[in-house]
Formats: C-alpha cells, structure tokens, sequence
C-alpha cells in the first residue's frame, strides 16, 4: 500500500488477511528493498501484523534526497513517521544490514515506541569504514576511509543500468551470490535481483556523493547519499545504553557474513591489509562484530545468535532457523 506522510509518501509490503495482531515492521538494508522480507513476513506466527517499509529511494517509495549530515536519521525519522500515521503502539522493530542502523536510531530517538528490536547482521553502530577498536574511535577525524568513494564505480554503473547479467564479478547477480549470501543458488534470486535494482543512483541516493582526502585510502565523506549517511562521522550511537525503556534485542548474525565483519571485505582499511587497495600505512580493520557487541553490552538485555554457514542474510540463508528465532523473541517481548 501507498502511504502519503508529512515528509514523503512511503510503499508498505503486507499481508493479505493479516491487519491486526501486534506490528511487526521489517526494515530492510543498503541496495534492497522491502521485498527482500517477503518469506519472514509470511512466516509470523498468528497474533503479529507483519509490515514492510520501503526506506527512501528504494522499491516504491519517494526518492526524496538523503541528507548525509544527519546520519540514518533521514530513513528512521520516516520509519517513525509511518509507524505515527498508523496509529502503532508498542512496534516490534526488525532491521537487517544498514535496516538494523535505521532501527537502532528510531529506537534511539523514540524509546517508547518500541517493544523489542531484532538486528540482522546489523551495520556498526560506529557506522561504515574509518574506525578502530571496541569504541570506535576515528582513524582520522574526518572520517577518511568510509563514504561514497569506497564504492566499486562498475557495480554502481550496472545498478544504475539495470544490469541482471552474470557477466562481471561486480555486477548486481554476482555480488548477491557472492557477498548478500554464502551458499547458493538462493530461490527466487531474480525476485531479489529485481528488488536490488529499485536502488536509485545518483548523488542524493547510493552511493552519495564523493569526496577526497589527502590521507589514505583518500576518499572521506561527503554531504548526500547512502554511503556517506552510514559514515562515523554522522552516524555513531554512544548512548544506546542511556535511553529508558530499554526493549529487549535479539541480533542474529551469519558467521559468514563478508559485509559485516571484523575483516569485512568491503572494508577499505581491511583491504589494504590484505594488498588490495595499495599504499596502506597499515590502518587495522574496523572490527564491526565486535563494536556492536561492545555497545550492546552497554545497553544491557540482548542475546546474541550465530548461525553457522551463513552470510549476510540469514533469513533468506537460513529461513526455519530464523523465522523459529524471530517467533520466540516476539513471544517473549
């Protein structure tokens, strides 16, 4: 359905038959859409309304500008401003990848609507590249080494073109099979293809616009776009720990994941360690995993899953362990 909002009108997956019960809203990650949660909506056990939003500039939403400067809080404001104009109390939050970012802030900002929080192989809550250590400190201050100048200008070319060839590793098929999943072939993976190719292109979108530093690897943030928005120097949640109620969180991971890692490969500094992308003065991963952990041992009540062979998607990976995983949390809440 189509929901015109204050801020943008906003594209919501449902499921016939299934309008009430206690909502569920399902926010899905970076180069995706709310398609991607399709099955785990299905799935709900009896008594949840299953949601599924669009963020902007994916699926079917409004492709109003994302402002960098703000962080997530373009798409978590919007996320609260649907979850308003519903009329929602007491929302179960499922955010997966740079989803579980959006939820975290929206979580952030308004504790009190939120009854509990499931995190999918979640971004940093330090943000995307340019960090180090537990406590994600900064490896330069302004952010050097995340942004949109990380991203493989040949994969956003055959985004923008709609490109659902096999022909180039960097091509939108061949980077689902290789970095969204471990193991394939993943049914249905034109379905998701597809829902890939909703991402629009361009500087206000993914990946953003691009700015450079004399340091390396010598791209830093800019002011517009995805990648910027998910940038240390505009996201970073120090004080999760702080905000009352605390809703319980489940985050569930794949052990796999190449995305979201403490050696993720879409990780500049961690390339550069590996020779990749030359000229490293030795600047350490940014250990991801590990950040999250750290933060969410300061926020206090949540539980950690690992799934084995998995890698960035459990819930299409591994649908009956995380449907059975996600179904008790809810009950629990």
């Amino acid at each position: 359905m189509k929901l015109p909002t204050r801020r943008l009108t906003q594209n919501v997956l449902t499921v016939a038959g299934r309008d009430a019960g206690e909502p569920v809203l399902f926010v899905h990650g970076n180069v995706s859409s709310a398609a991607f949660w399709r099955d785990a909506m299905a799935a709900l056990p009896e008594g949840y309304r299953p949601l599924a939003v669009d963020l902007r500039g994916f699926g079917e939403t409004d492709p109003e500008p994302v402002d960098a400067t703000r962080g997530l809080r373009d798409y978590s404001d919007d996320v609260l401003e649907l979850i308003a104009e519903l009329g929602l109390d007491g929302v179960h939050l499922v955010g997966w990848s740079m989803g579980g970012g959006v939820v975290l802030q929206a979580l952030r900002d308004r504790p009190a609507a939120v009854r509990s929080v499931t995190l999918v192989n979640p971004v940093s809550p330090y943000g995307y590249g340019g960090t180090e250590g537990p406590d994600g400190r900064l490896t330069h201050l302004d952010g050097t080494g995340s942004g949109a100048g990380a991203a493989n200008p040949d994969f956003v070319a055959r985004l923008k073109a709609g490109d659902m060839s096999d022909e180039s590793p960097t091509s939108p098929r061949n980077v689902f099979r290789s970095a969204y999943v471990k193991n394939g072939p993943i049914p249905d993976e034109d379905f998701y293809l597809r829902s890939m190719l909703t991402t629009r292109v361009g500087e206000t979108h993914y990946p953003g616009d691009a700015a450079t530093s004399a340091a390396w690897p010598h791209v830093a943030p800019g002011k517009h776009g995805v990648l910027n928005a998910l940038t240390p120097t505009h996201f970073r949640l120090d004080d999760l720990h702080e905000i009352a109620p605390k809703p319980p969180i489940l985050w569930i991971r794949g052990a796999d994941d190449v995305i979201v890692s403490d050696t993720s490969l879409f990780d500049l500094a961690h390339l550069g360690v590996l020779g990749v992308v030359p000229g490293s003065p030795g600047t350490p991963a940014q250990p991801m995993v590990t950040q999250t952990r750290a933060v969410l041992e300061r926020y206090g009540p949540y539980r950690e899953v690992v799934l084995d062979d998995c890698g960035h998607s459990p819930h299409l990976e591994h649908p009956a362990a995380f449907h059975r995983l996600l179904g008790d949390h809810l009950r629990e809440a």
